[in-house]
């Protein structure tokens, strides 16, 4: 199994490591070393600058979108009035070609973590489809035709988004779980010190009332 991390010019740095290091730890925990997580990028292999003060991280790989496995989408970072347009630029570029092909790609599942969602919806990617981003964007994921849902981590099948920047951390053990089962994930917390935070929302069971 290939876990796929996307990078783009200016990513949010935190979105790619907290995802890497949970699934890393979560493959080596299960005993499955095999299991590649793996930075990429839609032109290939090199060096892909992210938006916090320059700091860079290397694409070993293009992106493959018939890899089974996951193929998982950062947010951007800096200032907060520049998101905006970083997002629109991934939404224009030739990744989007690439994670619409892994939608389609059977066993592969497409994941987010705070503003990578919203970029994809801005590119048509998500109608109709529940979703989370980070609470700054829920009004333009709406606006973007997705169906905003107020939950740490949104899990529909095969796209699970993740809500603000923390939120990596989060999304990665839910992974974790869902590939390899509760006793994992439980281990990768102990390894990390860290507690999920929320409850994954699926489109299942009863409605509350009142």
């Amino acid at each position: 199994m290939l876990m796929q991390i996307v990078l783009f010019d200016g990513f949010d740095p935190l979105d790619v490591i907290a995802p890497f290091e949970v699934l890393a730890a979560g493959a080596d925990l299960a005993g499955r070393p095999q299991d590649e997580v793996r930075l990429v990028a839609a032109h290939g292999p090199g060096e892909v600058t992210g938006a916090t003060r320059g700091l860079g991280l290397r694409a070993t790989a293009a992106l493959d979108p018939a890899a089974p496995g996951y193929v998982i989408v950062p947010g951007a970072g800096g200032a907060v009035a520049e998101i905006p347009a970083i997002l629109g630029r991934v939404a224009r570029s030739a990744l989007i070609a690439q994670v619409r092909a892994a939608l389609d790609a059977p066993g592969v599942t497409v994941a987010t973590v705070c503003g990578g969602s919203l970029a994809l919806a801005l590119a048509g990617l998500l109608r109709g489809r529940p979703a989370v981003t980070h609470t700054l964007g829920m009004d333009a994921l709406a606006a973007a035709g997705a169906r905003p849902v107020r939950a740490r981590v949104v899990d529909d099948g095969d796209l699970v988004t993740a809500g603000g920047v923390s939120s990596g951390l989060d999304l990665g053990l839910h992974l974790v779980e869902r590939e390899y089962g509760p006793r994992v994930a439980i281990a990768v917390q102990e390894l990390f010190e860290y507690e999920r935070r929320g409850t994954a929302w699926r489109d299942a069971g009863a409605e509350p009332v009142g």
